[in-house]
């Protein structure tokens, strides 16, 4: 029992300073959300890399046509002439022609061979780049951006010194299924992990702005070559550069999608796997904070029935586990709270999946557990229907190329 209280102390506090970092994420909204920004809006390349079709494709991309944006390109990019994305862009660029100031470019990458396919696909758009281009974006389909979104991810490069701007996906689901709501609940807590410290932030490759002197002085095409990771392999190389990563709450992007358990666990998985090989510091902290809390919530509350078949008092160890959870359901409260003051639009599917994120958040530390621990045991992956070995984060195997 005295093993099981100190256990419950460091959870406790944990999850106090978790709770703490919630109210922070809360108040960096509200500030960065008032802030005026000096206008910043040069030329800019969007590039779109496709492969096959996700859930609500014909929306998503049409939001890349309808940016508040003076003069931009959109660049897509895929393996292949008949892929199906591909096609569905080209569709929209006549659709859009003469109603949205963004040019439409397509380019063919062929079957990656070193690389990850969507890497390959970058490194292969990037030297496309209209040559007046000043600034670099990269965004991918799965997500939904605002008509500001283009104008509120470029602005902070206006400053001297800057290195890149990101933002980052919140899932949505669609029609409600319990996998759907716990790859979101899953999701939101890497979310929380970006803010106003910039030197630890990271770049989301689905929402990320860099300006092309950066981009090409920091060689960041030849870094990309042999990596399956596109965002930790910018991340790092901004970093070495000591290079600022501004976190942009308005470029929070929604993703509405509907997963299947199995997809939920080959998602997660794969986000473990690929951490554990380019952030293996990261992995460890995901491996053991997770541990300590799935033994702590989960071990107490088998305690508890332990104790209480045997005629014991439960009522301490059952104290300790609602102390865990309560403090966190106000930190998943006041994270809503921040990300509904940027989904203007999505309140209503926000409010239905409210009880998922107060309620099953503790389910996610056992996914993130079982992520770790597979993390462990492999280094392949499974992404857009081609099978990966990461072998280092400059070197990847492609063991099964999509047909």
């Amino acid at each position: 029992m005295l093993a099981f209280y100190i256990l419950s102390a460091l959870v406790i506090l944990q999850s106090l300073l978790s709770l703490r970092g919630g109210v922070r994420w809360l108040a960096f909204f509200r500030r960065e959300l008032d802030v005026t920004r000096p206008l910043y809006l040069p030329r800019a390349t969007v590039f779109v890399p496709c492969r096959g079709l996700d859930q609500g494709l014909r929306l998503n991309l049409s939001a890349l046509f309808r940016q508040h944006y003076p003069a931009y390109e959109l660049i897509f990019v895929s393996d292949r002439t008949e892929d199906a994305g591909l096609e569905l862009a080209r569709q929209l660029a006549r659709e859009f022609e003469g109603e949205s100031v963004a040019r439409a470019r397509f380019v063919i990458a062929g079957r990656a061979a070193e690389s990850g396919q969507k890497v390959h696909n970058l490194r292969a758009a990037t030297p496309e780049a209209d040559p007046a281009s000043e600034v670099f974006v990269f965004v991918d389909t799965d997500a939904r951006p605002r008509e500001d979104w283009l104008r509120s991810l470029v602005a902070p490069l206006g400053v001297e010194g800057a290195g890149a701007a990101t933002g980052y996906r919140w899932f949505l689901p669609l029609g409600g299924g319990l996998a759907s709501h716990l790859r979101s609940v899953w999701n939101a807590s890497i979310a929380s992990a970006l803010g106003g410290d910039a030197r630890r932030n990271f770049c989301w490759g689905g929402s990320t702005a860099v300006g092309r002197e950066t981009f090409e002085r920091l060689d960041v095409r030849g870094r990309w070559r042999g990596t399956v990771s596109d965002d930790y392999a910018l991340t790092r190389v901004l970093q070495e550069a000591g290079l600022p990563i501004r976190f942009v709450p308005a470029c929070l992007t929604p993703s509405l999608e509907d997963c299947t358990f199995a997809e939920l666990f080959e998602f997660t998985t794969r986000q473990l796997k690929i951490t554990r090989v380019y952030a293996p510091h990261l992995w460890k902290l995901v491996l053991v904070s997770n541990l300590l809390f799935v033994s702590v919530f989960f071990g107490g509350l088998a305690l508890a029935c332990a104790r209480a078949a045997l005629g014991l008092s439960a009522a301490w160890p059952l104290a300790c586990v609602a102390a865990v959870f309560l403090l966190g359901v106000w930190k998943a409260f006041f994270r809503l709270r921040a990300v509904a003051l940027v989904l203007e639009d999505q309140h209503a599917r926000l409010r239905k999946g409210l009880w998922a994120h107060l309620l099953l958040w503790p389910a996610t530390a056992a996914i993130f557990l079982y992520n770790a621990l597979a993390a462990a045991l492999s280094r392949r992956i499974l992404w857009r229907g081609v099978r990966y070995e990461l072998k280092s984060p400059t070197e990847t195997e492609i063991i099964e190329p999509d047909a």
